[in-house]
């Protein structure tokens, strides 16, 4: 997969380089780019924004600089001489939220490229032009606000880059996380050795050697973890006894 990245603060995504994203580009799975929006820029002070039209507080991402790169990038994508088209993707509180879902969409995409906006955010027109000419994504990573659109680019990024094909040494991992399998249910508490720990005992189940009793235990803990912390997520058809299964499993 190829990922480029826009934005005034390509330090940012130094963090790309460490652990499992860090070896993947290491490996080829993974070819990243990140472009300093201010590199296109012919002024002495490197101007990437100016004041809103119509008035208002603070600043706004002038669409020219944004159109320099983004034309160089695409006319560059290894997708040009093939029908997929890159996908722009640009974090905003006005996107499609985020989630494992849409990791898994954007997983088999070929080319993506982040868009990070700061200040107000970017002139309305560079969405504009470039949905008109290809594919362009808002996407929110929740509820909040951010200082621009790199934090919001690196957890993506995270999120897509580890479902791609070798990128995890054991796939079977990824079926059992958060959100993944058993209809998106969140994951069951992990423990190891020792068994005992500042008097906190590893629950007997897990250490009974019965695969099956194991199994269960763990279901029924994704289940309660679920209904408790995200009711949000937990499918219609959820066994309703699982509580009482759990403690049963427990004893």
């Amino acid at each position: 997969m190829r990922i480029d990245i826009v934005s005034i603060f390509p330090a940012y995504f130094d963090a790309l380089e460490l652990s499992l994203l860090g070896k993947a580009r290491q490996r080829g799975l993974l070819d990243v780019a990140v472009h300093d929006l201010r590199d296109v820029t012919t002024d002495k002070h490197r101007t990437v924004d100016d004041k809103p039209a119509g008035g208002g507080a603070g600043m706004v991402m002038k669409a020219e600089p944004w159109g320099l790169v983004l034309d160089k990038i695409l006319s560059e994508s290894p997708t040009v001489a093939t029908d997929a088209e890159p996908l722009i993707i640009f974090p905003s509180p006005a996107g499609e939220v985020f989630n494992q879902g849409m990791a898994r969409e954007l997983a088999g995409e070929a080319h993506l490229i982040f868009g990070c906006g700061r200040y107000e955010g970017i002139d309305q027109r560079v969405f504009d032009e470039y949905a008109e000419r290809g594919r362009v994504k808002l996407v929110s990573i929740g509820d909040y606000v951010l200082n621009g659109g790199e934090v919001a680019s690196i957890a993506m990024i995270e999120a897509i880059a580890r479902l791609l094909p070798g990128m995890v040494g054991n796939p079977e991992s990824l079926v059992e996380e958060s959100h993944e399998g058993e209809s998106g249910l969140l994951e069951y508490p992990s423990y190891t050795q020792p068994a005992v720990w500042r008097g906190r005992e590893v629950p007997p189940v897990l250490l009974s050697g019965n695969h099956k009793k194991v199994a269960e235990w763990r279901h029924a803990q994704r289940i309660e973890r679920t209904r408790r912390v995200r009711p949000d997520l937990l499918p219609p058809e959820a066994d309703q006894g699982s509580v009482g299964t759990q403690r049963e499993l427990q004893n």
